[in-house]
């Protein structure tokens, strides 16, 4: 398998991912793609013919690793890097699609740089954030489900040294052994592991993503409050300088108002004292 196609892909994409996607790219690619090429696949080489079962019956032996190792480490863990190493392709291709309409907007006349539009990093937000986020939730999809199916093919994570058979063509029950077991025991936990820490990265990143865009679009509320709390302010202290200043006659209106509205209030007081006294007046006359 070419993993150097995988990493020139991948690589693009580093370079619009945040700190802990670029942690985890780095994790993918020193403890799982490199560990797998260069030792995994030498410690299970053709692990088939190292399978030594205790009968000379033709076909038993095959059937017996089928039974047992249905599908091989090497092949399980190259089949999840890949499905691991796919929803990042959705970022590159987004990050692609967003250059090219840049570049036709060039051709239709925009000034745009070409060389800096080469080197640029497109910020995580808007569309891209979306596509970036999905991308995340797919690897934690795909992680937690390998991590299911190598439990539940292989009757869990711990390499057998001895198993019994009594699939047919077997004459009877057999015994049959596996090539280093201790030794894949520890390579399938270290990979694992592994996938179990780049879990927790992407989950990490994800939170990241989330807590940002909620502080941002938190703080751009609050801005646009003030800014309209500050616009009303001023607006209001024009107005009243605007009244002050050059419009004499509506302060000259306001004053004649309150001595009106004065002149009422005393008014009705003293019609309210003049209606006591009769009423006292008449109360008297009537003792």
């Amino acid at each position: 398998m070419d993993w150097g196609t995988l990493q020139a892909v991948l690589g693009g994409v580093n370079k619009h991912s945040t700190s802990i996607g670029k942690i985890w790219l780095t994790v993918l690619f020193i403890f799982r793609i490199m560990i797998l090429v260069v030792a995994a696949e030498r410690v299970w080489g053709d692990e088939q013919q190292d399978f030594v079962c205790n009968t000379l019956q033709p076909g038993c032996r095959n059937v017996c690793y089928d039974h047992f190792f249905p599908i091989s480490h090497i092949r399980l863990w190259a089949l999840q890097l890949i499905f691991v190493s796919t929803p990042a392709l959705l970022v590159a291709m987004h990050v692609a699609y967003t250059r090219h309409e840049k570049k036709r907007r060039f051709r239709n006349g925009e000034k745009v740089d070409i060389e800096e539009l080469k080197n640029e990093k497109i910020h995580i937000r808007g569309p891209l954030w979306w596509t970036y986020t999905s991308s995340i939730f797919f690897r934690i999809v795909f992680e937690a489900v390998f991590m299911y199916v190598f439990y539940y093919m292989y009757d869990g994570y711990q390499m057998p040294r001895l198993v019994k058979c009594d699939a047919w063509p077997c004459p009877n029950t057999v015994d049959c052994f596996v090539s280093r077991p201790t030794e894949k025991t520890t390579f399938t936990i270290f990979m694992l592991a592994v996938s179990g820490i780049c879990m927790m990265l992407n989950l990490a990143e994800l939170c990241y993503l989330v807590i940002k865009i909620c502080m941002k679009e938190s703080r751009r509320t609050t801005d646009k409050n003030m800014n309209v709390h500050l616009c009303f302010k001023n607006d209001k202290s024009s107005l009243l300088a605007l009244a002050s200043s050059s419009m004499p006659t509506a302060g000259i209106l306001l004053s004649l108002q309150k001595v009106g509205v004065e002149r009422t209030r005393e008014g009705s007081s003293a019609q309210r004292r003049s209606r006591n006294h009769k009423h006292t007046v008449g109360s008297d006359a009537s003792q």
